[in-house]
Protein backbone atom coordinates (compact mmCIF):
# COMPACT_ATOMS: atom_id res chain seq x y z
CA UNK A 1 0.00 0.00 0.00
CA UNK A 2 1.23 3.60 -0.10
CA UNK A 3 0.89 6.96 0.93
CA UNK A 4 -1.94 7.89 -1.86
CA UNK A 5 -4.31 4.77 -0.55
CA UNK A 6 -4.06 6.34 2.77
CA UNK A 7 -4.60 9.89 1.39
CA UNK A 8 -7.93 8.60 -0.10
CA UNK A 9 -9.17 6.88 3.44
CA UNK A 10 -8.24 10.37 5.43
CA UNK A 11 -10.76 11.77 3.09
CA UNK A 12 -13.56 9.49 2.53
CA UNK A 13 -13.37 9.25 6.18
CA UNK A 14 -13.02 12.53 7.50
CA UNK A 15 -15.64 14.13 4.45
CA UNK A 16 -18.65 11.72 5.87
CA UNK A 17 -21.10 13.84 7.28
CA UNK A 18 -20.96 12.05 10.65
CA UNK A 19 -17.74 13.67 10.82
CA UNK A 20 -18.25 16.79 9.38
CA UNK A 21 -21.78 17.58 11.16
CA UNK A 22 -21.43 15.43 14.41
CA UNK A 23 -17.40 14.69 15.05
CA UNK A 24 -16.08 17.93 13.57
CA UNK A 25 -12.81 18.18 15.78
CA UNK A 26 -12.11 14.71 13.99
CA UNK A 27 -8.37 14.20 13.47
CA UNK A 28 -7.40 11.12 11.50
CA UNK A 29 -3.70 9.32 10.24
CA UNK A 30 -3.12 6.17 8.60
CA UNK A 31 -0.11 4.01 7.69
CA UNK A 32 0.18 0.26 7.22
CA UNK A 33 -1.45 -2.01 9.33
CA UNK A 34 -2.51 1.51 12.06
CA UNK A 35 -4.55 4.01 11.98
CA UNK A 36 -4.93 6.73 14.82
CA UNK A 37 -8.30 8.88 15.33
CA UNK A 38 -8.42 11.59 17.59
CA UNK A 39 -11.34 13.41 18.83
CA UNK A 40 -12.13 17.02 21.16
CA UNK A 41 -14.38 16.38 23.92
CA UNK A 42 -16.82 18.76 23.85
CA UNK A 43 -20.53 18.46 25.96
CA UNK A 44 -22.54 17.77 22.93
CA UNK A 45 -20.88 14.23 23.72
CA UNK A 46 -22.00 13.91 27.33
CA UNK A 47 -24.73 12.06 28.84
CA UNK A 48 -26.55 12.49 32.00
CA UNK A 49 -23.35 12.25 34.19
CA UNK A 50 -21.49 14.52 32.47
CA UNK A 51 -19.07 12.55 30.92
CA UNK A 52 -18.66 11.23 26.85
CA UNK A 53 -21.34 8.57 26.11
CA UNK A 54 -20.16 5.15 25.37
CA UNK A 55 -21.04 5.62 22.06
CA UNK A 56 -18.18 8.03 21.23
CA UNK A 57 -16.22 5.65 22.88
CA UNK A 58 -17.38 2.60 20.67
CA UNK A 59 -17.06 4.99 17.19
CA UNK A 60 -13.75 6.51 17.65
CA UNK A 61 -11.94 2.71 18.88
CA UNK A 62 -13.97 0.88 15.45
CA UNK A 63 -13.19 3.73 13.35
CA UNK A 64 -9.26 3.19 14.32
CA UNK A 65 -9.02 -0.16 13.86
CA UNK A 66 -11.50 -0.27 10.92
CA UNK A 67 -8.77 1.57 9.55
CA UNK A 68 -6.11 0.19 10.64
CA UNK A 69 -7.54 -2.94 8.33
CA UNK A 70 -8.57 -0.93 5.36
CA UNK A 71 -4.94 0.35 5.10
CA UNK A 72 -4.34 -3.40 3.29
CA UNK A 73 -7.63 -3.09 1.64
CA UNK A 74 -7.28 -0.74 -1.61
CA UNK A 75 -9.98 -2.09 -3.91
CA UNK A 76 -13.29 -3.18 -1.91
CA UNK A 77 -14.98 -1.28 1.38
CA UNK A 78 -14.42 -3.19 4.25
CA UNK A 79 -17.74 -3.73 7.50
CA UNK A 80 -17.35 -4.08 10.54
CA UNK A 81 -19.23 -7.62 11.31
CA UNK A 82 -18.89 -6.99 15.11
CA UNK A 83 -17.45 -4.73 17.77
CA UNK A 84 -16.68 -5.42 21.47
CA UNK A 85 -16.33 -2.32 23.80
CA UNK A 86 -14.77 -2.23 27.04
CA UNK A 87 -14.89 1.17 29.25
CA UNK A 88 -11.88 1.60 31.82
CA UNK A 89 -12.76 5.14 32.99
CA UNK A 90 -15.19 8.08 31.85
CA UNK A 91 -14.16 10.88 30.38
CA UNK A 92 -15.08 14.59 30.33
CA UNK A 93 -12.56 16.65 28.57
CA UNK A 94 -9.68 17.03 26.60
CA UNK A 95 -8.39 14.99 23.74
CA UNK A 96 -9.04 11.50 23.33
CA UNK A 97 -6.66 9.16 21.00
CA UNK A 98 -7.95 5.78 19.80
CA UNK A 99 -5.03 4.13 18.06
CA UNK A 100 -5.42 0.75 15.94
CA UNK A 101 -4.07 -2.02 14.61
CA UNK A 102 -4.61 -5.45 12.83
CA UNK A 103 -4.34 -8.62 15.09
CA UNK A 104 -5.18 -11.24 12.20
CA UNK A 105 -5.77 -11.19 8.29
CA UNK A 106 -7.12 -13.51 5.88
CA UNK A 107 -8.21 -13.33 2.35
CA UNK A 108 -11.76 -11.79 3.09
CA UNK A 109 -11.72 -12.17 6.98
CA UNK A 110 -9.72 -9.23 9.37
CA UNK A 111 -9.36 -8.97 13.34
CA UNK A 112 -8.43 -5.54 14.43
CA UNK A 113 -7.84 -3.77 18.03
CA UNK A 114 -7.58 -0.84 18.96
CA UNK A 115 -7.07 1.09 22.74
CA UNK A 116 -8.70 4.92 23.31
CA UNK A 117 -6.51 6.89 25.62
CA UNK A 118 -7.00 10.49 27.33
CA UNK A 119 -4.84 13.49 26.84
CA UNK A 120 -2.54 12.36 29.75
CA UNK A 121 -1.80 9.12 27.57
CA UNK A 122 -3.77 6.37 30.49
CA UNK A 123 -6.32 3.82 28.92
CA UNK A 124 -9.56 4.29 28.74
CA UNK A 125 -11.18 1.89 27.37
CA UNK A 126 -10.23 -0.92 24.45
CA UNK A 127 -12.27 -2.57 21.44
CA UNK A 128 -12.07 -5.87 19.08
CA UNK A 129 -13.42 -6.16 16.00
CA UNK A 130 -14.02 -8.48 13.15
CA UNK A 131 -14.31 -6.79 9.45
CA UNK A 132 -15.22 -8.85 6.22
CA UNK A 133 -14.59 -7.16 2.81
CA UNK A 134 -17.53 -6.57 0.74
CA UNK A 135 -18.58 -6.32 -2.86
CA UNK A 136 -18.66 -2.60 -2.73
CA UNK A 137 -15.79 -1.03 -4.77
CA UNK A 138 -13.76 1.95 -3.56
CA UNK A 139 -14.95 4.97 -5.75
CA UNK A 140 -14.90 8.63 -5.72
CA UNK A 141 -18.55 8.28 -5.24
CA UNK A 142 -17.98 7.30 -1.59
CA UNK A 143 -15.86 9.73 -1.23
CA UNK A 144 -12.37 7.42 -1.87
CA UNK A 145 -10.68 10.43 -3.51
Amino acid sequence: MNKKHFEKLKNMYLNANVNTKIFDTTECEIELEKATISLEISEKYFHALGAIHGAVYFKLLDDAAFFAVHSIIDDVFALTTSFNTNIISPVSSGKIIAVGKIRYKSQNLFVAESTLYNEAGKEIAFGTGNFAKSKIKLSKQIGYK
